[in-house]
């Protein structure tokens, strides 16, 4: 992608950032920020609330973008995504003052490719939210382990310095521009399967799992090595503000370094939040995880400074013999697999935040009206659950609203009312 901006292009990327702006300087958006440090500190008295709306953005983003230019469109897409939620949804994600961006990097596994193979047969670039399925570049893990090399990784030091340039000459005057780190995200698993494909992943582990565990551990090392190469060009940055802990969640804390360096020395993985998710093996026993798949999420894992951790995999199953052993843990996902009353029970009184992902088919099944009393039942459960907890919930995979956003801001407005009503 070239980065230019035409004059035209300028002129309407400046009046949203202006709009993003003002939506920073709202009140309404500073007291939510000053609610998200008390709440990640486990001193807040009520559950936050956050819609995703990456899945439906083409409902409520691209139709209005004006930018004809490629990067100019992009950078209006994000200018958008920053302010959306608190314009349209009432929800509690945090407009920033800021424009923020981050190094481009590179980080391959076992530097290997993967292949995608998509339903309408068009190519990649053209079918965004089409179904699609990866091709395996590993079938047989025995026959095709010397195909494993080195993971390879990188940063384009010139292409990022280039963006932020740019960026600083079209609106920094309006709405700053800062370089960013979210949370080093980190989910093994879901990399072989692009590799792999869920099915020859299940018989590989089946078949040979003490490759499966090499492969794994190689995982871990490369990951690692990633970490030091981003440590000794000093590209560890602060996750303390509005950057993305993964899965609809945020950074806001005063625990960890706010500044690139701290008593002389440069951040390291040590420093910052972390993310971790293993959804793709939700199909295999809870003594298989244990052994061949956490010690590589442990050796990772363990460094970081905070962790989130989980996404739709149903955590009850490996909690007690694996994911509770993570003495960084703040934040676990709660799916709508999950056994809501134990991990209710596992957390209360914690220093970990039962972090609630409703189940998507209230708000997100094409055509069909709200039902509000379903709903409200099912989050009322939630809430009884999550007694005794820190508790946050984040509304993802909604891939429509039909168009009705009224109906995503009733939505968010219900679980507003049963947390008034019922949280305790």
């Amino acid at each position: 992608m070239k980065y230019e901006i035409s004059a035209e292009d300028r002129k309407i990327l400046r009046e949203t950032a202006k709009k993003q702006m003002d939506f920073a300087c709202q009140e309404r958006n500073k007291i939510l920020k000053e609610k998200w440090y008390l709440h990640n500190a486990l001193r807040g008295e009520t559950p936050m609330v956050v819609l995703e709306s990456w899945g439906f953005n083409d409902e409520v983003i691209t139709p209005r973008l004006k930018c004809t230019g490629e990067f100019a469109r992009k950078t209006e897409f994000e200018l958008y995504q920053n302010f959306v939620n608190q314009e349209l949804f009432d929800d509690d994600r945090v407009t920033p003052d800021r424009f923020e961006m981050g190094y481009h990097t590179e980080f391959k596994l076992y530097d290997l490719d993967m292949h995608k193979e998509f339903a309408t047969g068009r190519e990649e670039e053209d079918t965004s939210g089409v179904s699609m399925r990866f091709l395996p570049v590993i079938e047989d893990l025995e026959d095709d382990f010397h195909k494993i090399k080195p993971s390879i990784f990188s940063v384009d030091i010139e292409g990022t310095e280039q963006e932020f340039q740019l960026l600083t000459d079209t609106f920094g005057d309006i709405l700053p521009v800062k370089m960013k780190m979210d949370c080093l995200y980190s989910v093994p698993t879901q990399l072989i399967i692009h590799l792999m494909g869920m099915e020859n992943m299940m018989l590989n582990l089946a078949q040979y799992p003490d490759l499966f565990k090499k492969l794994m551990d190689q995982a871990a090392d490369d990951t690692l090595a990633y970490y030091d190469m981003l440590e000794e060009n000093h590209l560890i940055l602060p996750t303390t503000e509005y950057e993305s802990v993964g899965q609809g969640t945020f950074a806001f804390n005063h625990e960890l370094p706010d500044t690139p360096t701290v008593d002389g020395r440069y951040l390291t993985r040590r420093d910052v939040w972390g993310y971790m998710d293993s959804q793709e093996t939700l199909s295999i026993s809870p003594k298989m995880f244990e052994e061949i798949i956490f010690p590589c999420y442990e050796k990772i894992g363990s460094q970081f400074g905070l962790l989130s951790y989980g996404c739709c995999e149903p955590v009850d199953r490996v909690w007690d013999n694996c994911i509770s052993k993570f003495k960084n843990l703040r934040k676990v996902s709660i799916s709508p697999w999950c056994n809501e009353e134990f991990m209710g029970e596992r957390l209360r009184g914690s220093s970990i935040i039962y972090h609630r992902k409703p189940a998507a088919t209230f708000l997100g099944v094409s055509g069909r009206d709200l039902d509000e009393e379903a709903f409200r039942k099912y989050i009322r459960r939630s809430l009884t659950a999550a007694r005794g907890c820190k508790m946050e919930i984040t509304q993802r995979d909604i891939y429509t609203i039909d168009n009705n956003v009224q109906k995503a801001r009733r939505y968010i407005q219900i679980i507003r009312e049963e947390i008034e009503n019922n949280w305790k």
